[in-house]
């Protein structure tokens, strides 16, 4: 079976990846020239005095300095060496500790008193974000063929179209955010499913499950907030926005619960494909109730999945303002709040899919039973 597996085909295969990746991991660590930031490599580090720091509710951490000699990898200037200082702590919130070798990005690079002096800018991840790229292609293509290739076309697809959906949303000056963003979540659907299944049976049932239930679960939030007011609700805790907050909010929230409804209703008309195959007599009442068990099965996990992405979002700087002295209450309204109500939102969207789904693939695959 293993011999089988490995064919000739994916051996081919498994040596173009393995050759790309190799090819892109060499760029990544010689393409200084195209950055217009000074990048330099780390070349000596001399470790200075540590200071202990406090604060009036007893936090208590360590700064360490560093004299970091670096030499300058692009610019006009390339080839120069020079000294840097950088400070990091233990917990390394906003800083960082550099080490022998590493690639960084300087600010400030100029020349006083027949010396050159920067700052420290951050470390140049790209080698890194390029590795884990080729990983996760490697790991589609390889385990998954064709089936792979095109879930990888449709992420590819859907990132351009969520740029140009951003790009339209900056230019509108975020007045029309639900009305770009609910036109988005359904081509995201059908771009999605009409990849991955094809124009099939499977790809319209799911389809339709996908966005009903995905919609009206928003629609059914938008009554909950009217009904009690948006109480409890603090959209000011929402980060760097620039546009107003609430269509935003809203627009993350569909877009969220978008892909959990999905996800489900995938599995729910796979999972009834494959029993009409075992049996194409099949009614369609018997299709519904599998589907409705399948379904019943899945949704636990889902929605505590989603509530764990969203609370797992919030959890640094709700432990920072825990430490600094915040009260359980006024640290879940300002960080948590709004990661709850959007899985609550997602999980009635995989509530409602349920029955959507499993009552569109019944109609579709199933037989009339007849008495």
């Amino acid at each position: 079976m293993l011999k089988h597996y490995w064919s000739r085909g994916r051996l081919i295969l498994l040596l173009i990846l393995l050759l790309c990746g190799a090819a892109a991991l060499l760029f990544t660590s010689h393409n200084q020239q195209f950055y217009r930031r000074p990048v330099a490599r780390v070349e000596q580090v001399q470790t200075g005095p540590v200071r202990r720091t406090s604060d009036q509710f007893k936090n208590v951490d360590h700064e360490h300095q560093q004299t970091l000699t670096v030499r300058l990898l692009n610019t006009k200037e390339k080839g120069q060496q020079l000294k840097v200082s950088n400070t990091y702590s233990d917990s390394q919130p906003m800083d960082l500790q550099y080490h022998r070798g590493d690639q960084i990005f300087l600010s400030q690079l100029k020349k006083r008193q027949g010396h050159w002096n920067a700052n420290v800018a951050g470390y140049k991840r790209d080698g890194v974000i390029i590795f884990l790229v080729w990983l996760v292609c490697l790991l589609l293509l390889l385990m998954m063929g064709k089936a792979g290739g095109l879930a990888l076309l449709s992420v590819l697809v859907n990132a351009l179209l969520f740029i140009l959906a951003i790009v339209i949303d900056l230019r509108n000056n975020g007045e029309h955010v639900m009305g770009i963003f609910g036109v988005l979540a359904v081509v995201f659907t059908i771009v999605s499913l009409l990849l991955i299944l094809g124009p099939t049976k499977k790809m319209l049932a799911t389809a339709a499950a996908t966005i009903i239930g995905t919609f009206t679960a928003l629609g059914v939030s938008l009554l909950v907030f009217a009904w009690t007011h948006e109480r409890g609700i603090y959209y000011e805790s929402m980060q760097y926005v620039t546009q107003i907050p609430r269509p935003l909010f809203l627009a993350e929230t569909l877009l969220g619960s978008l892909g959990a409804v999905m996800d489900e209703s995938s599995d729910i008309i796979a999972t009834l494909f494959e029993l009409k195959q075992l049996n194409p007599a099949v009614s369609r009442t018997k299709l519904f109730l599998s589907g409705r068990n399948v379904g019943k099965s899945i949704m636990g996990p889902l929605v505590n999945v989603l509530f764990l992405i969203f609370m797992a979002d919030t959890f640094t700087s709700s432990l920072l303002y825990i430490k600094n002295g915040n009260s359980w209450g006024y640290t879940f309204a300002m960080n948590m709040s709004l990661g709850t109500v959007q899985s609550l939102v997602s999980g009635i969207g995989i509530v409602l899919a349920v029955p959507l789904v499993s009552g569109f693939g019944a109609l579709l695959l199933g037989r009339r039973t007849t008495k």
